[in-house]
């Protein structure tokens, strides 16, 4: 394995990269539940001042109270940075709590100078299981932390306990680089597949949602969107639009079935960018529809599209967006194909509206009187008739 995938946990850095979230949600998790622990130690160090136990150094006593408050600080700082998804807030975090505890275990070794320090081992195998970052920083931090223990220890303590400090110190770090290496690897590959796993099922859920050869919504995921609205009482102004392409049997039989695939795309990219709607990210956009509230289209199949239009005041606003759908049509100059022309039936939402399937067919009837009318042309279905 090359020294410098070894830094990352035997992968490489962009995959750590692109697992970032994870680790920074993980790393400042263990803040929160670590910080608790500590907190609670603190406490019984203070329990055990005040009863005279286990030779706890009662001069002391203000010391465990400052780091007792530090771990509540460390709680509600780490819940802050969470709200705020803040990856440097979370590094410099994990470390000044890494440093916090050292400094912790090396005070309770000073504290009693005629025993061998067990807090220390103890603190050094629990990090090196808790936080994320590399190798490299991983190694620098208990190098540090080790050095500073071992200096306190041989300042303050007989010769025969520092050496066993020395022994244990040597013993712990080791077995805590390998664990270190060992657990954080494994927690890097859990982070990789669920990453993979989340990729498939947003996968499934395009192809189960979207039209393969449009991109947009397909007919059985529209009606259900649509459904969702309209379902829960609504004020604001919306419309519903059929559209279907004009002599779109011509441009099959006459251009090729190829070209009227190409058609139906450059239909549905049109209205994509009519609208305005953002695409990129497919999986998160049934989401978006509800939550912001944006225009969503739909393919019904064949030359059919159907769209639901929100965020307009009223009918003038809705015919302007559409004749711009309409024009943008027209002007298509691909090949043999000159123009692609389409007529659209409109409907407004009503607050009596309930029920898509009675929109759609209002919409319907709006889309017979274009035909009608000589086609390539928007109607509008009066709700009063």
């Amino acid at each position: 394995m090359a020294i410098k995938n070894a830094n990352y946990y035997g992968y490489d850095k962009k995959t750590l990269e692109d697992c970032s979230a994870f680790i920074n949600s993980t790393n400042r998790k263990h803040v929160e539940i670590l910080n608790g622990w500590f907190f609670a130690v603190n406490v019984l160090c203070i329990a055990f001042n005040a009863f005279g136990l286990f030779s706890v150094n009662q001069s002391k006593i203000h010391l465990y109270t400052i780091f007792a408050v530090i771990a509540a600080a460390y709680i509600i700082a780490a819940r802050l940075v969470g709200k705020r998804d803040s990856t440097i807030g979370v590094t410099i975090l994990s470390v000044a709590c890494i440093l916090t505890w050292m400094i912790f275990s090396v005070q309770i070794s000073i504290d009693q100078p005629y025993m061998v320090a067990t807090l220390f081992m103890v603190m050094t195998v629990v990090l090196s299981f808790s936080f994320i970052a590399t190798m490299l920083r991983a190694l620098l931090l208990l190098g540090i932390c080790t050095a500073v223990f071992l200096y306190s220890s041989f300042s303050v303590k007989t010769a025969a306990i520092a050496t066993q400090d020395l022994y244990n110190a040597i013993i712990f770090l080791t077995l805590s680089i390998g664990l270190h290496f060992a657990f954080q690897r494994a927690r890097v590959q859990q982070f990789i597949t669920y990453q993979k796993n989340i990729q498939i099922q947003r996968e499934l859920e395009i192809q189960s949602s979207f039209d393969a050869l449009t991109s947009l919504l397909n007919r059985g995921r529209f009606f259900s969107l649509a459904g969702n609205i309209l379902n829960k009482p609504h004020d604001e102004y919306m419309a519903i639009c059929l559209l279907d392409l004009d002599e779109f049997k011509q441009i099959n039989d006459k251009l090729g079935h190829q070209m009227g695939d190409k058609a139906i795309q450059i239909a549905g990219q049109t209205i994509i960018d009519t609208l305005g709607i953002d695409m990129a990210e497919k999986w998160a956009f049934q989401d978006k529809v509800i939550t912001e509230g944006v225009s969503f289209p739909g393919r019904l199949g064949g030359d059919e599209f159907i769209v639901l239009i929100k965020g307009k005041k009223n009918r003038e606003e809705v015919t302007e967006v559409l004749q711009q759908m309409l024009q943008a049509l027209n002007a298509v100059e691909i090949g043999e194909l000159h123009g692609i022309h389409a007529s659209f039936g409109v409907t407004e939402i009503t607050r009596e509206d309930m029920d898509i399937d009675e929109a759609y067919k209002r919409a319907d009837e709006a889309l017979y009187e274009s035909k009608r009318a000589g086609k390539n042309q928007i109607r509008f279905v009066d709700i009063a008739d």
